[in-house]
């Protein structure tokens, strides 16, 4: 998570738009992950051709997530984008009746409400002119794609490891953002290569082929608490590296939408306890 964490610095440090990371990102952790599932499993084919088709979906919800997850922290800061991402648990959530059948309980329109206001305290101004609000709604756009993939995936791709779907995700963004990426990025300095490398080998694929074998020996619930724990890994690497200084604001609000993320995280693992 601290690795994944680290994944927001990148949308400051290097010099490229959110299409143009996301499609460097993709490139070299596909490689690698495509590397890992080989060197671990022996086969990186899939099992059917409903599971391609939806490898491919997967992915271009993917590309959208990824790519307005550092658009919302170039326009913001990566304080305020990664909070407004983690609405995503709660977001589930409120997306679950559309896909399981599963009724909401007055607990989740109260986290609702929680990190609405938590939300609206990361807010500046009601005003799109507002660089910071609009990274908010592309942050919160952002969480809802992330959401929806969550909830395909666990549905319908959930029998294969997260590296080996990652593997064919990342393939899927590389092959889609291709069609958008700019010249900048095939005219970009040694430097910025270096981060793209360094952001797809050991941000991407290293931490999920980390979460792959951790699956194995952590129940599902505890890595979601420990995967709650992102933003603050995120948040804090942010003030270190890039000397942010988050308003009060922004940190009542994180606490507020971090807390309901937690909640929810707990309350899920309940809901979705296989009966004895």
């Amino acid at each position: 998570m601290a690795l994944l964490g680290a994944t927001a610095l990148f949308s400051k440090l290097l010099p490229l738009n959110a299409i143009d990371i996301t499609f460097g990102r993709a490139i070299v952790a596909s490689v690698m992950l495509f590397a890992i599932v080989k060197l671990l499993k022996g086969s990186i084919r899939l099992n059917s051709a409903k599971d391609y088709c939806v490898a491919v979906f997967l992915g271009l919800l993917m590309a959208a997530h990824w790519v307005s997850y550092f658009a919302a922290m170039q326009y913001s800061s990566v304080s305020v984008g990664m909070i407004a991402l983690f609405t995503f648990p709660v977001m589930t959530v409120l997306l679950e009746p559309f896909f399981e059948g599963i009724r909401l309980v007055w607990q989740d329109i109260v986290s609702a409400f929680v990190v609405l206001f938590g939300v609206y305290l990361l807010v500046p101004e009601i005003s799109l002119e507002n660089e910071v609000t609009l990274g908010v709604l592309i942050g919160i756009a952002s969480a809802i794609l992330y959401s929806v993939r969550n909830l395909v995936h666990r549905k319908h791709f959930s029998h294969y490891s997260g590296a080996h779907a990652m593997a064919y995700q990342t393939l899927v963004i590389f092959i889609s953002l291709s069609f958008f990426s700019t010249d900048e990025i095939f005219n970009a300095s040694q430097e910025t290569y270096i981060g793209l490398v360094v952001l797809g080998i050991f941000l991407t694929a290293v931490p999920h082929a980390l979460i792959a074998a951790s699956l194995k020996h952590l129940r599902a619930k505890t890595f979601s608490l420990i995967a709650c724990m992102q933003p603050l890994y995120g948040v804090s690497l942010a003030i270190i590296v890039l000397d942010e200084q988050p308003r009060w604001q922004t940190i009542v609000g994180g606490l507020l939408v971090i807390s309901a993320a937690i909640y929810e995280t707990i309350n899920a693992q309940k809901l979705h306890k296989p009966s004895t």
